[in-house]
């Protein structure tokens, strides 16, 4: 198999050096070249055509939003963006997920973090390399085809069901910023998000959701009270479950190492969750599991079904990744399989 072709796009000299060296650690990824800034990567994606580009998110001139911008609707290729551990530099890169960016991968805030910041990097330039560009920009367009939630379109209650967990890994974010929006306002329901994602981004990422919801988005906190028409973004780092007493629910976290453990293990973790609110709340439960790598949500929609909740999975047609989904499809814990754009739809209509 020919090595994954990659074009490493940076203004800082020493930052692309350092991403070409991790890089070349493994034998079958190899760095075509090297670009400076937006402009320069333009130029050098139509002449080198790689299958991978790694893009700094903050660099002067044409920056990292609006070159892959252009990328996007001129070259579409596969990318990875690279972003510092700043305020600003997750909010930038939030928008560049919703824009057609596969993943991102966080600058280390010190030299010892290189040797993680590598296995990671690769990891994420390889997923990245099987994904068609193609799907991308169908991504894009499914995004632009539907509308935000209207008021008063929702239907009579079906199930009663009291919480919606959605479970995501790669092309996640974007795959969010599809489905939340589209939820009307009164939806009865609550809804907690359980984003594969880097410490220090998820709140971000419920900044980003919150302004195009018609609902109420928050980053989760401990002690938070799960309220219908409430959405809450699990944190990264922790595991999340829920405390049942007589008058409420009320979130409960667990402090983990790491955003991604060994092994899988992520904190947060879509199984951990599901399982949680299969526990407390029953059959009045929900499992929705989008795109993602891996097998983490199969055991989560298991304990879903098992109580007699509803488990919907995304379709390979609208899937950049169909990995997660694939798996629990394969597992027999699926009672829907849907396509993004009609996830929202599917969840108010079962609710």
């Amino acid at each position: 198999m020919p090595p994954v072709r990659v074009l490493v796009v940076d203004d800082s000299a020493v930052m692309r050096n350092v991403v070409k060296r991790l890089l070349s650690l493994d034998t079958g990824v190899e760095v075509v070249g090297t670009a400076t800034d937006g402009l320069d990567a333009l130029t050098k994606i139509k002449s080198l055509r790689p299958d991978v580009v790694t893009l700094d998110v903050e660099m002067p001139g044409l920056d990292g939003l609006s070159a892959l911008k252009q990328i996007m609707r001129k070259c579409p290729v596969p990318v990875v963006m690279l972003s510092a551990h700043t305020t600003a530099g997750a909010a930038a890169t939030m928008e560049a997920l919703s824009l057609g960016a596969v993943d991102f991968v966080a600058k280390p805030a010190r030299a010892g973090e290189l040797d993680a910041m590598a296995g990671e990097l690769l990891d994420k330039v390889k997923t990245a390399a099987g994904i068609s560009p193609g799907k991308l920009v169908r991504r894009l367009l499914f995004r632009q085809s539907v509308p935000p939630a209207a008021p008063g379109n929702r239907p009579l209650c079906r199930r009663g069901t009291e919480i919606v967990v959605i479970g995501a890994s790669t092309g996640g974010p974007a795959a969010l910023q599809t489905i939340i929006p589209a939820i009307p306002h009164d939806f009865e329901a609550a809804v907690v998000v359980v984003q594969h994602i880097s410490a220090g981004f998820s709140q971000s990422l419920a900044d980003s959701l919150a302004r195009r919801s018609a609902l109420p988005v928050k980053h989760a906190e401990d002690g938070m009270p799960v309220a219908p028409g409430r959405v809450l973004v699990a944190p990264a780092g922790f595991q999340m479950g829920f405390c049942k007493t007589a008058e409420k629910v009320k979130v409960n976290l667990e402090r983990g190492e790491s955003s991604r453990p060994m092994h899988g293990d992520f904190r947060p973790s879509v199984d951990g969750v599901m399982a949680a609110a299969a526990k407390t709340y029953g059959r009045r439960s929900m499992g929705v599991l989008l795109t993602g790598m891996g097998r983490d949500g199969v055991k989560g929609m298991a304990a879903i079904k098992d109580k007699e909740g509803i488990t919907i999975a995304e379709a390979e047609s609208s899937c950049v990744v169909f990995g997660m989904p694939k798996a629990a499809i394969e597992a027999g814990v699926v009672d829907r399989i849907v396509p993004l754009p009609e996830i929202a739809s599917e969840m108010t209509r079962l609710v």
